[in-house]
């Protein structure tokens, strides 16, 4: 049977069409099915795109099943196969891609929303730990984003060395400490706060500002300096 002999998108009634229902209000207003749905194109036999859409982020797993799931496993499922599981991979890769190159001097940071907003979409999947220096300028603008180190924190892989060489390469005035936990929660370990301590030590003698460190979950964030964890005033 042919991957495009299923029931298609226009089998639905035109109001419940989702290509029809962007056209004319909008992405915005679409579910994640909806828009899995106009990626895909087709069900199968049994199941129009939108039922084989729910189903595939249905049971609790969500766009991340998607993002963590090879095409092998993915083409798998009934209904989906290679074709459709690479449009799904690219579609994501490129949302992800997106994000990593959305930051640029417009950026102000007021507060650590804007950070934990701003690094969200880019930090909750990964797999490993990521350290990341956001730098900043005079204005509190966004001028560059490095990443310092990959794999469990710790104070002798994260070295302040590394940190302020980036910093003054790319000639900060502050910057902002940010890393992901993997387990989805951003609680802060002992060492978490035990890196802040000596990296914003060693920018008070260099003269370049931490002004903060936050911790990125799964869809939540935390600011080390704003729940009181440490003072980085010091």
């Amino acid at each position: 049977m042919r991957e495009d002999s299923g029931i298609t998108i226009k089998d639905l009634p035109e109001d419940d069409r989702p290509r029809e229902r962007l056209i004319k209000y909008g992405s915005g207003v679409l579910s994640n099915a909806e828009l899995i749905a106009i990626i895909i194109g087709t069900g199968n036999k049994d199941e129009s795109a939108i039922l084989l859409s729910q189903r595939l982020i249905g049971e609790g797993r969500g766009l991340k099943y998607i993002m963590d799931t090879g095409v092998e496993r993915l083409s798998e499922t009934k209904g989906i196969g290679k074709a459709k599981a690479a449009k799904l991979k690219a579609a994501l890769e490129l949302g992800r891609r997106i994000a990593l190159s959305g930051y640029n001097e417009s950026i102000a940071v007021k507060k650590p929303d804007d950070i934990i907003g701003f690094m969200m979409d880019e930090m909750r999947y990964l797999k490993k730990e990521y350290f990341k220096v956001v730098m900043l300028n005079v204005k509190n603008k966004i001028i560059a984003v490095d990443t310092i180190s990959i794999g469990s924190l710790n104070s002798s892989i994260v070295h302040p060395r590394e940190v302020f060489k980036a910093a003054i390469e790319r000639t900060a005035s502050s910057l902002i400490l940010v890393h992901n936990h993997p387990s989805g929660d951003p609680s802060p370990s002992n060492e978490d706060i035990e890196v802040s301590k000596r990296i914003t030590q060693s920018g008070n003698i260099l003269g370049i500002k931490v002004l903060d460190h936050i911790i990125i979950g799964d869809g939540i964030g935390i600011s080390l300096k704003e729940k009181g964890y440490y003072n980085f005033e010091n």
